[in-house]
């Protein structure tokens, strides 16, 4: 991929799966990690993939998908919960840097979704604007649980569907991009002890997401 083309969102898709693989195998290339990417970069950039993903220390994005400079336009939250600033940083990446993919990355033993587990289960809501993220996360949990799903990854996959359907519903830009076929929104469940990720959701892309977990 050259400077100045844009791939197809399944294009996108595969380069970003493809790093995974490496990663995980343990042969990663560092693409575009040189001098010669970073001069390339200076004045502009032109990212094939928005990644909105948890703030988690385990969870850096360009080394678990094998990319460098350039590569992703990285937007991260304790939870991966939505606010204007994540909006609006998301819409920048569509609409000013043309961006065909936009990536939820959710990871299990997330601390956001077991404070909200603890919130439900015993009541232990914590202090300060931890406790606004918590909030946002519990909705998720609610409605795994109101179907059945109780296990960590299963609520975890729950709380990455969320995500991907809440950007849909309150960018209208994003959607109209989805709509037109330029972009597409694809949740990931991250592994942290293989590193693998695995698809949970998407929207605008052909591809085969299996049963909910």
């Amino acid at each position: 991929m050259t400077q100045m083309q844009i791939p197809t969102p399944g294009e996108a898709f595969e380069l970003l799966l493809a790093g995974n693989r490496r990663f995980v195998a343990g042969t990663p290339e560092h693409p575009n990690q040189d001098a010669t990417r970073r001069a390339e970069t200076a004045s502009s950039q032109q990212p094939f993939a928005v990644l909105f993903g948890c703030s988690d220390s385990r969870l850096a994005a360009e080394i678990i998908f094998d990319r460098g400079l350039g590569d992703l336009f990285v937007v991260r939250t304790a939870g991966h919960v939505i606010g204007p600033e994540v909006l609006g940083s998301i819409e920048y990446g569509v609409d000013l840097l043309d961006c065909p993919l936009v990536i939820v990355l959710g990871h299990d033993s997330c601390g956001a979704v077991g404070a909200a587990c603890d919130v439900l289960d015993n009541g232990t809501a914590p202090a300060g604007y931890v406790r606004d993220v918590v909030e946002r996360v519990t909705p998720s949990v609610l409605a795994a649980r109101a179907a059945g799903r109780v296990r960590p990854e299963e609520i975890l996959a729950e709380h990455v569907r969320n995500t991907t359907d809440r950007l849909l519903d309150r960018s209208r830009a994003l959607a109209e991009k989805v709509a037109a076929g330029r972009t597409a929104v694809v949740g990931l469940r991250y592994r942290l002890a293989d590193g693998k990720a695995q698809l949970v959701a998407s929207h605008g892309l052909d591809a085969k997401v299996p049963a909910a977990s």
